[in-house]
């Protein structure tokens, strides 16, 4: 065999190793998925549904889980997803209008910013906040029981604080039920369970928990109250997401930590992974371009579009 046919023959099996082929492989990560093309559907109604305080390796296969892990398993997760910063509130800003702007969740200033609230309401949408333990329809007070503010940021926004009609769209998550028996489900819906059932605190009438505790009461939550949604007809036309605010106290990677995200949906792809860098900004882009809005605020309007996920 002469110099060149070696040369050749190396370099194809060096090229094939590497997954220089556009693509072609996926960074040697075993179960998942390149990025390849595809586009945000536009879909009658997009959930957002927000847990808290764990990092993807503790929720990604974790046995306490069982029902998130399942709809991993159908549908698509982002490997490569991260919180924006801890505490909480800043990543549900982000979430929702593109900008951590707080520090703490003692946070306490009118946001004015652009948001979710204003790009919907110019698009012609309709909007719910669905908040477990909420005292009552139109409540922007402080903590109550379970029910935290900084997991609200509806809360803080000018829109809601000055109109007594948009502030009703904060409605405890009994509501939830009913509208969907209903045909009553928003365009646009923010979902949070409170600090007994999304994670952060011990299972309600449980002073002291492990860490698995917090996680399977979350996911029997997840599994009680979402999967009549995801078997109904609604489910054919809408997306669900769901994630994490940030990952746990020690993981600070990109800021706020690694977390689980996943894309429920019919039009999603069926057990994708994507290996995709994306943050918080990237959903807050993704619920707004599947709920049919063109303002992205804050950095949703230079984040990377989540379209590989879908058919």
């Amino acid at each position: 065999m002469n110099f060149l046919h070696r040369f050749v023959i190396v370099g194809t099996l060096a090229f094939v190793l590497c997954g220089c082929g556009g693509g072609a492989m996926s960074a040697g990560i075993p179960g998942v998925n390149p990025p390849v093309s595809g586009s945000v559907p536009q879909v009658a109604h997009v959930l957002l549904l927000v847990e808290e305080n764990h990092s993807y390796n503790s929720v990604v296969g974790s046995a306490s889980m069982p029902y998130f892990n399942q709809l991993a398993s159908q549908y698509a997760l982002a490997t490569e997803y991260f919180a924006d910063a801890h505490p909480s509130l800043p990543n549900y800003f982000m979430l929702t209008t593109g900008q951590t702007l707080a520090t703490s969740d003692s946070y306490s200033a009118t946001v004015t910013q652009d948001n979710v609230v204003r790009a919907l309401t110019a698009a012609g949408k309709s909007w719910r906040y669905y908040g477990e333990s909420l005292p009552s329809a139109g409540y922007t007070g402080g903590d109550s029981g379970s029910y935290s503010k900084q997991h609200d940021p509806f809360a803080y926004f000018s829109e809601v604080l000055s109109d007594s009609s948009q502030a009703n769209n904060l409605v405890p998550f009994a509501q939830f039920s009913s509208d969907l028996e209903n045909d009553a489900l928003p365009d646009y819906a923010f979902i949070v369970p409170d600090l007994t059932d999304d994670a952060h605190n011990c299972p309600a009438g449980e002073s002291t928990c492990t860490d698995e505790q917090k996680l399977a009461a979350a996911d029997q939550w997840l599994q009680a109250n979402l999967d009549p949604f995801v078997k109904s007809s609604a489910f054919a036309s809408s997306l669900l997401i769901i994630t994490f605010d940030e990952g746990g106290v020690d993981d600070n990677a990109h800021g706020g930590g690694q977390v689980a995200t996943l894309i429920v949906s019919p039009k999603a792809k069926a057990g994708y992974r994507s290996s995709t860098f994306y943050e918080h900004a990237g959903t807050l882009r993704l619920s707004m371009k599947a709920a049919g809005v063109t303002d992205f605020p804050g950095a949703a309007a230079s984040a990377p579009d989540m379209g590989e996920f879908f058919q």
